[in-house]
């Protein structure tokens, strides 16, 4: 778990000053120390955290060697984990970048200092065999399971508005509201995971694995007259993730069959023709035409920019009139 307080006990500062940690990096005006299984996680700016770490052997065994895959994308694959006194969690392989110590840290360092509703909470990590993070568990499992698992009770037209915009606040909190902004996020059906109430958690989120994330590369944020590839890419996904709400169809080419399909079957047809059988008639006809409307926004951001992403929400939200 993350626990935080506005200061470090008596106890832990004695621990810094006595020298039991194993290590010790100075990082601009952030630090980063490991004693006993915590990593401490601060800046002068904030509270300290404390991330745990877990034995690749404890995860191994709670993922069933790596077997309850939940997710799989180019940042690395993502499992549920049920470990021996029943805590579960969703545990994310990183790959394809440095493997270091230092630069495995920063990573937990910089993951664990983000706080948002629409994000899953990093609780702990691991580095023995594999660099590993482990993430709070979500009871109602991933936005695709509830879409396509015709065992699932199929979500009402309010939950997947809601949805829709949660994701976009995290996306806005992500790209405007941090420093470096944080460029390498995934967004499908499959990595957003729901809460006990439904409330959508992005969970493919991280700050290296990617040039647009370099810890020693200037960052230029998303901001309210900036567009860029990165930004675009992430808003066209959005858009993607917009069609497979209305829709209930997943996408498994980067989003361009589900785009093909929507385009023919609006080919002299009415707009209802798409909307998820699930549904029913348990939807507001001029909310459907406005979300198509910010889908095909997001999508055309991917070759020509429709709106920068600090504008994104708030077109989100006066379209279909929903809070975050």
């Amino acid at each position: 778990m993350i626990l935080n307080f506005g200061a470090p006990s008596a106890i832990v500062w004695r621990c810094l000053h006595c020298g039991s940690f194993s290590k010790h990096l100075e990082l601009r005006s952030e630090f980063y120390r490991e004693v006993a299984n915590l990593l401490i996680v601060s800046s002068t700016a904030g509270p300290v955290s404390f991330v745990r770490r877990f034995s690749y052997k404890d995860i191994k065994k709670a993922t069933d060697g790596f077997c309850r895959i939940i997710y799989s994308s180019a940042h690395g694959a993502a499992y549920k984990a049920k470990f021996r006194d029943g805590e579960l969690a969703l545990v994310k392989e990183i790959k394809d970048f440095e493997q270091t110590k230092d630069v495995f840290y920063r990573e937990v360092q910089l993951l664990g200092r983000l706080h948002h509703r629409h994000l899953l909470p990093l609780i702990g990590f691991s580095m023995e065999q594999k660099s590993l993070l482990v993430f709070e568990n979500i009871e109602n499992g991933s936005l695709k399971d509830h879409l396509n698992d015709p065992l699932r009770t199929p979500l009402n037209w309010k939950t997947r508005r809601q949805i829709a915009v949660g994701v976009a606040a995290a996306l806005e909190y992500l790209l405007l509201f941090n420093d470096p902004p944080i460029y390498h996020v995934s967004i499908s059906s499959s990595n957003i995971m729901l809460d006990e109430d439904f409330t959508a958690k992005l969970s493919d989120v991280g700050f290296l694995g990617s040039s647009g994330n370099s810890t020693n590369a200037p960052h230029t944020k998303c901001s309210e007259d900036r567009t860029g590839s990165q930004c675009n890419n992430i808003i066209f996904q959005l858009g993607v993730l917009i069609l497979e709400l209305i829709t209930g169809q997943s996408s498994e080419e980067g989003g361009f069959d589900l785009i093909q399909w929507v385009q023919e079957n609006r080919l002299g047809g009415s707009v209802h023709n798409l909307i998820d059988p699930d549904l029913g008639s348990d939807y507001s006809s001029r909310e459907l035409e406005n979300l198509l409307d910010v889908a095909r926004a997001c999508i055309r951001s991917r070759d020509k920019p429709v709106f920068s992403a600090a504008k994104l929400l708030r077109y989100l939200q006066k379209k279909i009139d929903t809070p975050t």
